[in-house]
């Protein structure tokens, strides 16, 4: 099967402008070549038929000897006058049956001297050459076997005797077609040599706008939706000359790049703040929801019996202080991590993190049906167990809060040569579709009510990335009506680490 070219190459709009350039000009360049040497070709049959004809007129009348009956009767009349051409034709024809002449030939003599004389030509050429009109007029013909001829037949004087006489032109179509030939084969080689030197030449001109590119393509390269970026990429001052628009470009470009860095500067200072002020206040509040919490659970212990609605107001005091004691501990843990926080760098094996995790689901879940999928060998991956147990826990409270009762939920681990890989998949109802691209935002949530029955804070889903990505790794979801999975994909291999001052020192004491 025949491969398709990509859809850019089928319209000359898709085409690079170093590649429209080239094509331009080779196509002014030939137009222009085919052009001229029309002009020419036409010009040189002009001037050669001219020729011709005049040679015809010669031919018509080679010369005059006395006149008989009023008719100027030719000087040789069974053989050809001196001088004519070999392969030319003449005819004197009286009737169908009279006729004198035939094609000129040449013969050597008895004594060795080279003579023309007519020869007899077939029955169907005499016949198409007696059926041409005696007006005078020049035209071409094709006589089967001889070729083609330019003839023109008029009446003698007498009224009696048509005169035909016909001149070879394949002297004339060899030159045309020779000069055919070379201005073709000069025009093709001066395009192809323009082509190979616009090729070098646009190249070299366009090394700039390249340059341009390559900057622009490096800055595009650049994750500029969060975090500090350093935005150091500029178009290089010789290209950004303002007489030229290569440099109009690259100096408008510098002056947008300005612009951009001095935004990202002010977006990641803000940024900044936000984080701090999240985590500031974060950990402010603990202390507070603390002595909430410790209030409402000693008030509830208190020898002294205290009304039912007291009770069940102090139950709720406690139940929220919770709650948001939750929501605070996931707000700083995500400045933490959005601040960059080192995280822990121990060997964590994931088949006994999942096997913890999946009994407290199940402690928490009873009726849903929580299965594993273990490998025979453990699987060790580097990184902050408390963490990695963090995000197991909430993806699997997020399959038992999303899915009904009765659920199967299962959990796999699998490792290939370079990464470990977590999965959790449900039979649930799936996701919807116009969730999913937001499903790791922040605050996101299944259902349009901020329910409290389930507990849930919207900030799951987006802790799970956040660990996992400060882990090198990577998470998706790949969802459908009865099929939800979750993939975790951990590095094996440890990230390379520089060893403390303290280590170095310690390594560089002398062993007593």
């Amino acid at each position: 099967m025949a491969l398709e070219h990509p859809a850019r190459w089928r319209s000359p709009a898709g085409w690079p402008l170093r590649a429209r350039l080239i094509a331009m000009m080779i196509a002014l360049l030939a137009v222009l070549g085919l052009a001229v040497g029309t002009t020419a070709e036409v010009y040189l049959r002009k001037t050669l038929y001219d020729q011709l004809d005049t040679r015809l007129d010669n031919a018509l009348n080679p010369g005059r000897g006395p006149k008989i009956d009023g008719m100027a009767e030719p000087e040789f009349r069974d053989r050809p006058f001196p001088g004519a051409e070999t392969g030319s034709i003449a005819l004197n024809i009286a009737s169908p049956a009279a006729v004198q002449g035939g094609i000129v030939g040449v013969y050597t003599d008895d004594q060795g001297y080279a003579d023309n004389r007519y020869e007899p030509m077939t029955a169907a050429a005499l016949a198409t050459l007696a059926a041409l009109p005696d007006d005078g007029r020049k035209t071409d013909i094709t006589l089967d076997g001889y070729g083609d001829y330019r003839v023109v037949s008029t009446v003698l004087e007498n009224g009696r005797t048509v005169r035909v006489v016909a001149l070879s032109l394949r002297s004339t179509h060899d030159t045309l077609l020779q000069v055919a030939l070379v201005t073709g084969g000069g025009v093709l080689v001066t395009v192809l040599i323009a082509g190979f030197a616009g090729y070098v030449v646009i190249r070299r001109t366009l090394q700039p706008l390249d340059r341009v590119a390559a900057t622009a393509t490096r800055v595009s390269e650049l994750r500029l939706d969060r975090g500090e970026v350093e935005l150091v990429q500029r178009v290089p001052d010789r290209d950004t000359d303002p007489r030229t628009e290569v440099g109009q470009v690259g100096a408008a470009l510098n002056r947008m790049l300005d612009h951009v860095g001095n935004a990202l500067e002010a977006r990641h200072a803000s940024e900044t703040q936000v984080r701090q002020f999240v985590a500031d206040a974060s950990h402010e509040l603990r202390t507070p929801l603390a002595a909430i919490r410790g209030y409402a659970e000693l008030s509830r212990r208190s020898r002294t019996p205290i009304p039912h609605e007291v009770a069940h107001v102090l139950g709720r005091v406690e139940s929220e202080a919770k709650r948001m004691t939750v929501l605070v501990e996931d707000l700083l843990l995500l400045a933490r991590l959005d601040a960059g926080r080192p995280l822990a760098h121990d060997p964590v094996d994931l088949t006994m993190l999942v096997v913890d995790a999946v009994s407290d689901a199940h402690a928490a879940g009873p009726r849903h049906d929580w299965q594993l999928d273990l490998p025979e060998e453990p699987v060790v991956v580097v990184g902050d167990g408390a963490r990695l147990h963090q995000v197991l826990a909430n993806l699997l409270a997020n399959a038992r809060t999303h899915t009904p009762e009765g659920t199967t939920v299962t959990v796999s681990v699998a490792a290939t040569a370079e990464e470990a890989i977590l999965r959790v998949a449900d039979a649930g109802p799936g996701i919807p579709a116009d969730l999913r691209p937001h499903i790791f935002e922040r605050f996101a949530r299944g259902d349009s009510s901020r329910s409290r029955a389930a507990g849930s804070t919207g900030l799951g889903l987006s802790i799970v990335h956040a660990v996992v990505t400060a882990h090198r790794g990577a998470v998706s979801v790949d969802s459908s009506p009865g099929h939800t999975v979750f993939t975790v994909r951990l590095p094996l291999v440890p990230p390379v680490t520089v060893p403390s001052v303290e280590q170095l020192t310690e390594a560089a004491r002398p062993v007593r």
